[in-house]
């Protein structure tokens, strides 16, 4: 039985999707996030890496796409927590406070702990990442791991045990960089697709300006299909927003995922793989 499919972007609050995915000259009471609920079935909220989402901002959101029951948010955790390492009781607190009313609402999909390549498997990692799990117990987590250590052995088993999803990502070949794989921690699927700009993989922002062609997307068909199969949530995030290219691609992929005569629907088989063998990461995109 196949998990529920969502197919997004990461924030809808880019300026300089003005004009390319919304409107040059909006209605009345236009909201972009209302706008997006129309079209895709999640984003995952990017702002909350940055700052606490404030719980009256929350019930807002909420209220943009009560007119798609269906549609779901998932949440990056702030960085304070991945990157500076904070566990005060105090900002987990402040923290959960504008979680609340999406997770009450049935809004809230995921929560996304997002860590740096220089976050590499060490027993002291292990064991922070424990740690935060631990502190937010009450959310369903996915740990995007950008180094390839997390994919041995040893740092599946940790994030099975503590039931957290593992992030499969789409990123620039670098050294050490985490692979394009369908590995399966948790019962929830996660996919990120960064952008593949640039040979230097770590400047962010420098490879997400990038629009995958078709083919590109169709490699990932496969590996969404057996996170579909065994888990029982999948959630997949374009996450090129320059020029609003990660719309562009959510909207294909969505429709490539969908389409019932597809390869996709192929029958696969029953036992997972903890990961792809011989998995080839060459790519390149025609519309």
């Amino acid at each position: 039985m196949q998990s529920a499919l969502r197919c997004g972007v990461s924030g809808w609050s880019h300026p300089d999707w003005n004009s390319v995915i919304y409107p040059p000259v909006k209605p009345r009471g236009f909201h972009s996030l209302e706008y997006l609920a129309q079209h895709l079935d999640l984003v995952e909220i990017d702002a909350s890496f940055h700052r606490p989402l404030r719980p009256e901002l929350s019930r807002l959101w909420i209220g943009k796409v009560s007119q798609h029951p269906g549609f779901l948010f998932s949440a990056v955790l702030g960085r304070q927590f991945t990157h500076d390492r904070s566990l005060e009781p105090a900002v987990v607190r402040e923290f959960k406070e504008g979680l609340w009313p999406l997770k009450n609402a049935g809004k809230l999909g995921c929560l996304l702990m997002r860590f740096p390549w220089s976050f590499k498997f060490t027993k002291a990692n292990r064991d922070f990442v424990v740690e935060l799990r631990r502190a937010f117990h009450e959310f369903p987590l996915a740990a995007e791991m950008r180094h390839a250590s997390w994919t041995l052995d040893e740092a599946l088993g940790t994030l099975m045990d503590y039931r957290i999803g593992f992030c499969n990502l789409d990123q620039p070949c670098g050294l050490r960089a985490t692979p394009p794989d369908a590995i399966i921690t948790s019962p929830v699927g996660y996919v990120r697709l960064l952008g593949r700009k640039g040979e230097d993989w770590t400047q962010d922002e420098a490879a997400a300006d990038y629009l995958y062609t078709p083919q590109e997307l169709g490699q990932w068909q496969g590996r969404i299909e057996r996170l579909r199969i065994h888990t029982t949530s999948t959630f997949v995030v374009a996450a090129n927003h320059p020029g609003g290219k990660a719309v562009v691609n959510a909207l294909q992929l969505n429709a490539m995922l969908r389409e019932t005569t597809s390869p996709l629907r192929r029958r696969v088989t029953a036992m997972p793989p903890r990961r792809e063998r011989g998995t080839s990461f060459s790519l390149s995109f025609a519309s």
